[in-house]
């Protein structure tokens, strides 16, 4: 039998709940930190990468947030597989951004390593923990720049959508273009303002994940 829910086009409470779990989850990332990043003693956010926010005095901070914004992005890929349910997208997307989010949490258990003279006093080194803490950071801004085509992808099929498609294109693009400059930068000028161009895929990649979540949240159908 037909629920009320079903003729009207809402969602089950649980999904929409899971769906607000990415914009949570992704904007508490962005403004957690940038605040560290601008309160944290000794530290410079355009020229450090945010992951050394894991290291020195109330690293625990950052450490925690990776973690929860891994654990409520999760959350999010489950609401997404559950919204998609058929079509296009409706099993990669989940996946690849369920990823995004376990790489999340990955980064929070792997500590960075020192770089850049970041904590000041500590020569930089390469740890086992480290190396796969820049592994998953790879994995993370990877899998969410092929999220964003396959769900353009399946946005492009309708014409109702092809902005978001469009925009979800420009994001993956740009997610794409600010993981590779930012490796050259700190390869080719041992550093540089590295922190500044990682924080811009983030907050890029941060923005287009949260948009996604309120944009599914919607009860119209013609997205599902």
């Amino acid at each position: 039998m037909e629920t009320s829910a079903q003729r009207t086009g809402e969602q089950p409470v649980a999904t929409r709940l899971l769906l607000a779990c990415g914009a949570i989850g992704a904007l508490l990332n962005i403004v957690v930190i940038l605040i560290l990043g601008a309160i944290r003693p000794g530290y410079n956010a355009l020229l450090i990468p945010d992951s050394s926010l894991e290291l020195g005095e109330g690293g625990w901070i950052q450490m925690t947030n990776y973690i929860v914004t891994g654990v409520l992005l999760l959350a999010f890929a489950i609401g997404l597989r559950l919204r998609l349910c058929t079509g296009r997208g409706s099993t990669w997307g989940p996946i690849l951004l369920g990823l995004f989010g376990l790489s999340f949490i990955g980064t929070g258990i792997f500590v960075t390593d020192p770089v850049l003279g970041y904590p000041p006093g500590v020569p930089s080194m390469t740890t086992i923990p480290g190396t796969i803490h820049n592994l998953l950071g790879q994995l993370q801004f990877n899998s969410l720049a092929v999220a964003c085509f396959v769900l353009a992808r399946r946005d492009a099929a309708d014409p109702a959508s092809r902005r978001w498609a469009w925009y979800s294109v420009a994001t993956g693009l740009l997610v794409v273009a600010s993981s590779i400059v930012f490796v050259l930068t700190f390869i080719l000028l041992d550093g540089g303002p590295v922190g500044l161009i990682e924080r811009i895929g983030i907050i890029v990649s941060g923005c287009w994940v949260a948009l996604l979540a309120i944009r599914l949240m919607s009860k119209q159908a013609s997205i599902a």
